[in-house]
């Protein structure tokens, strides 16, 4: 059974320890280099310019600047995320070398740099191909 002790008698039984805080080291980078974040935003946004090109009319101004704008934040953000130091100290992000190197380590392994960046790299081409894909087809069918 529980029992409410009040804080004076506590303070009498209670054995304080003077402990050093622990020492914690922050990896917020993924074990990724900067290249490959560099190239996943340069995909959506050469999917957004391809759109903006292909589909060009007034209406699609808006959306599109919102798009971009959302794009650059959503990876914006976590850069200065992972520049935030905490007391501790934090890991700075891998290098293409280092990766190359090490390999990146996952839950189900070690995996090595090519297949980290075609892993990582996948989404944002297919979505960059894709847009070409789909202005290639309006292209095609309003020209004929």
């Amino acid at each position: 059974m529980s029992k409410n002790l009040p804080r004076h008698l506590v303070a009498e039984q209670a054995i304080v320890h003077d402990r050093a805080k622990p020492h914690t080291v922050v990896d917020r980078s993924f074990e990724l280099p900067q290249s490959l974040y560099v190239l996943t935003v340069g995909c959506y946004l050469g999917f957004l310019v391809v759109m903006a090109t292909g589909l060009s009319t007034p209406g699609l101004i808006l959306p599109m600047v919102l798009f971009a704008f959302v794009i650059v934040a959503g990876f914006a953000l976590p850069t200065i995320w992972t520049r935030l130091a905490p007391e501790g100290g934090q890991i700075a992000p891998k290098t293409w070398s280092a990766l190359v190197r090490n390999g990146i380590s996952t839950h189900t392994g070690r995996v090595q740099a090519k297949d980290a960046a075609v892993q990582v790299l996948i989404l944002p081409v297919l979505v960059f191909v894709w847009g070409i894909v789909a202005v290639t087809i309006v292209g095609s069918v309003t020209a004929g």
